[in-house]
């Protein structure tokens, strides 16, 4: 997996984004995750082109994760496993 390979789509004030982006940092991921503010409409627009319907949603090249847990999850795998495919 290659720098910032993993989008991140959130909102800033949504607190379950909040929780996704601070796993993100306490995991020193930030080289690995690109954040993706959904107040701007062309990455409203990628995150719909993906599937997705909710925040915070994690794009890992193969499948959009949704939802706070969801993502954490799949961060977990990155920092507990380095695995980078999809579990």
């Amino acid at each position: 997996m290659s720098s910032a390979s993993l989008e991140l789509f959130h909102r800033i004030a949504d607190p379950p984004s909040a929780v996704a982006r601070r796993f993100v940092v306490d995991h020193a991921l930030e080289d690995r995750v690109r954040f993706r503010n959904l107040t701007y409409p062309e990455v409203e627009a990628d995150l719909h082109r993906l599937g997705g319907q909710t925040s915070p949603a994690l794009w890992d090249g193969r499948r959009l994760h949704q939802g706070a847990e969801a993502v954490v999850a799949r961060l977990q795998a990155v920092v507990n496993l380095g695995r980078d495919e999809v579990p």
